[in-house]
């Protein structure tokens, strides 16, 4: 019987699929250490998302891979997550205090977009992240009713805000400065300005990753979301309707104008779920997400059935991430969640911390 070799350990963990990247543990760098002493294997495995619902599996799956190796007796595992800033459009850095800021948009209105990104930005909690959300849809933010959180967010110096915490959920809204029937008679400047206040003016605290909520449509706040807010990657959120994925289309053409990566894609109210019988029908069609991501070469991260607890349980202030967090569409909610910040992790990271700034003077 041959000796092992770290190359034996190495080709067999390239056989190991990682399911919420669909990349193998050594393609994806995840491997930080093999040791073997005689038959016994140690392997130390880091992963750059949190996944604290799928690490036991993961170490399972390791453990029972390597086991199968001719001439292994023992295996140990051991999994942690770090997570880290990943790069973001050129000629901007990361915001102080945030590693991933992650644009969820739509092209169209009416698609979910404000309860996807609720639920992902709890379903990232869940997972073991710090999280924040950013509510950018000035003239209509709902975030504020999602979460059951009302009144102006406190300040320390009457300069900047901190924000308003709900289920270890860190958030800011517009909706917390105006009173709830106050319509927003802005136009774009005031609107794009207002946009940048939140996402500075803000106290974030240690945040992995930002959700920003953006709303419908390609206008001003989403190009200056693409010029001056550094924004790692960009999911899309859709229906499987011809006109959503149409309007959605233009959405991904935006971001890849301004080199910001799409993590993937999210099919929402894909299929109806009768309350009463459980019956299954989809009214806005069938693969339409899934046949945009092919098309596009993009990431389908999932689909979210059309389900009537969902709506309820944001317009009361707890979202099925708190109202149902072992229940069906929660778990679809964290897999998505697992997924995207997965697919972010496999992007080149930030550097610019490392680089001091040279500054040049005439004397």
């Amino acid at each position: 019987m041959a000796l092992l070799e770290k190359s034996d350990i190495e080709n067999c963990l390239k056989t190991l699929i990682d399911p919420n990247n669909g990349v193998d543990l050594i393609t994806a760098k995840t491997v930080k250490e093999i040791i073997l002493e005689a038959s016994r294997v140690y392997v130390r495995i880091e992963l750059g998302y949190p996944a604290k619902s799928t690490l036991d599996w993961l170490k399972e799956q390791v453990v029972n891979h390597l086991s199968a190796l001719d001439g292994v007796t023992e295996v140990m595992v051991d999994i942690s997550v770090k997570i880290v800033a990943h790069a973001v459009q050129q000629n901007l850095k990361p915001q102080p205090a945030i590693k991933n800021i992650i644009a969820v948009a739509s092209g169209k209105g009416g698609v979910g977009k404000s309860t996807t990104s609720v639920n992902l930005a709890l379903a990232l909690i869940a997972e073991g992240a710090k999280v924040g959300i950013l509510d950018a849809d000035i003239y209509g933010p709902s975030v504020p009713t999602m979460l059951g959180l009302y009144g102006r967010p406190e300040t320390v110096d009457n300069k900047s805000m901190l924000p308003k915490v709900a289920y270890g959920l860190q958030t800011i809204s517009v909706g917390y400065l105006i009173d709830p029937d106050q319509p927003m008679i802005w136009r774009g400047p005031m609107v794009t300005n207002m946009l940048l206040q939140l996402l500075r003016d803000t106290d974030w605290v240690d945040l992995d990753y930002l959700i920003i909520d953006l709303p419908p449509g390609t206008g001003d706040i989403q190009l200056t979301l693409a010029q001056q807010v550094p924004v790692s990657g960009a999911v899309i959120v859709t229906t499987p309707q011809d006109i959503a994925l149409l309007d959605a289309q233009r959405g991904l053409g935006m971001f890849a104008k301004v080199n910001v990566p799409v993590l993937g894609i999210v099919e929402n109210m894909s299929m109806h779920i009768c309350s009463q019988c459980g019956h299954a029908e989809a009214i806005f069609g069938v693969g339409g997400g899934v046949t945009m991501s092919e098309k596009n070469k993009v990431d389908f991260l999932g689909a979210l059935p059309l389900e009537i607890s969902i709506r309820q349980n944001a317009d009361a202030g707890t979202p099925t991430l708190i109202q149902d967090p072992e229940g069906k569409v929660a778990l679809l909610y964290k897999e998505i969640a697992r997924k995207m910040a997965a697919k972010l992790a496999l992007r080149p990271k930030d550097y610019s911390a490392r680089f001091a700034n040279v500054v040049v003077q005439n004397k």
